[in-house]
């Protein structure tokens, strides 16, 4: 009697023994939904509190909020000091800021990834994650070598062979990772290890590419790599005080904390900014003129005769506000107008880059990327704005600042054949003939 009474309590529990087994079996038809409620239920590392103890000893007696006001405050005062620094260091420490930033950038967004993913255990998820950065690199930094350093290359044999076969150089390494990545797939993980490959390349593309647009800026013109980068900075700061004293509406429900208050004052304070700090470094020619590679001392210069663009123009002002300020002509400089659609995209569009990356977080349940910085989150909690900015300063520098560069066409010239170079010649030749200008030019 006791052996069935135990058989009775026993079989009752083997059912759901094989029903709990059920869903390990699943897995190797996993399904998009299946992925989403396991990575959900995958905890996350959440920030914390990682201020400096002595500035918690010192606001202790403070209320969070405006704890919170001060650590933000002294900590975007060290950032700025630091970004004078490195501006004070020159165009060579600059690119290797920006480069150390990528990496940092791109550590944060694909350690999100890991953390969410990490208990199916995919194979070599981080190694191909860092080989395709490398490649992506290497392929992008090869052409910028290629474009500003093309007399150094030429002249060393290494370089030029690297030089004249970089292209199929980089898509063979990008294929090694491919052919890895395909290598790698597990029967049970298929559909979430293409997740992962795609996480891998958005996160390159946002970051990588625009990153190297950030470089193409500063070789037109330090003034061109700051002002941009000053505007964004000018725009959260100036939003986060409008919005700290005076916020009431929000703004948009990605961002709780931001409200129309701060981004209405932010836009104003950023113009303004803008334009001052245009008018202040457009008047110096270590801003203004582009970066180049001088050969004969192996170093970056920042010496030319700054153009049109950087010279004071005087503008009449319409009736309508002669009345009001009572003057007729102003004197400014061109880029200052510029610096007006330049500080506008980085207080009305460039927030929407902090959005995105708000809604990225809260997909994902997290407050910040990283705690790198203490009051501030990650280094890309930083640097959201900044990349959307870099793409639209490299866009509009194309469209409408820059023309034919005379020195690279030279370059390209001295590399042709003696019988190309004479074609050449005798065509141009020709052509200033026609004009008038070449017997002008002999009798000069």
């Amino acid at each position: 009697m006791n052996e069935l009474r135990l058989r009775a309590v026993r079989e009752p529990d083997a059912p759901p023994e094989d029903k709990e087994s059920e869903p390990e079996a699943k897995v190797d038809g996993e399904t998009a939904s299946d992925s989403e409620s396991r990575a959900e239920a995958t905890p996350l590392v959440t920030s914390v509190d990682d201020t400096p103890e002595v500035l918690n000893r010192a606001l202790s007696n403070l209320s969070s909020r405006w704890k919170n006001w001060w650590v933000r405050g002294i900590l975007t005062l060290a950032m700025i000091a630091f970004f004078f620094v490195i501006i004070y260091l020159g165009p060579m420490v600059l690119m290797i800021i920006v480069m150390c930033v990528q990496i940092k950038c791109f550590h944060e967004i694909i350690t999100i990834g890991y953390n969410v993913y990490h208990s199916y255990d995919l194979p070599w998820f981080r190694t191909l994650s860092w080989y395709f950065l490398l490649c992506v690199n290497y392929f992008f930094y090869g052409e910028t070598v290629t474009d500003y350093f093309f007399t150094l290359v030429q002249r060393e044999e290494p370089l030029r062979i690297l030089s004249k076969y970089h292209r199929f150089i980089s898509f063979t390494l990008y294929l090694i990772g491919f052919c890895m990545f395909v290598l790698s797939l597990v029967k049970k993980h298929y559909r979430l290890q293409f997740y992962m490959f795609g996480w891998t390349h958005v996160t390159l593309l946002i970051v990588v590419t625009q990153s190297h647009l950030v470089i193409h800026n500063l070789f037109e013109g330090m003034i061109w790599f700051i002002v941009p980068i000053s505007c964004v900075i000018c725009n959260d700061i100036m939003a986060y005080m409008f919005g700290f004293f005076f916020g009431r509406t929000p703004l948009i429900k990605l961002s709780p904390k931001k409200t129309w208050e701060g981004f209405i004052g932010g836009f104003f304070a950023t113009v303004l900014f803008g334009l001052l700090l245009s008018y202040v470094m457009s008047g110096y020619r270590c801003f203004v003129c582009p970066v180049e590679y001088n050969n004969d001392t192996n170093s970056f210069t920042v010496d030319c005769e700054p153009s049109d663009l950087f010279r004071l123009h005087e503008y009449n002002i319409p009736e309508v506000i002669q009345s009001a300020i009572g003057w007729k002509i102003v004197r400014m400089y061109p880029f200052q107008i510029h610096s007006i659609a330049l500080s506008t995209f980085a207080s009305l569009i460039g927030p929407f880059g902090g959005f995105f990356a708000s809604g990225f977080k809260r997909a994902f349940k997290i407050k910040d990327f990283a705690n790198t910085i203490p009051g501030h989150g990650g280094i890309m909690d930083r640097f959201d704005c900044q990349y959307l900015m870099a793409t639209f300063v490299n866009v509009y520098i194309a469209s409408f600042i820059r023309g034919p560069n005379p020195s690279k066409l030279i370059q390209q010239f001295m590399t042709l054949r003696p019988d190309q170079q004479l074609h050449i010649f005798n065509t141009l030749r020709s052509h200033l003939t026609e004009k008038g200008m070449l017997a002008d030019a002999t009798e000069n």
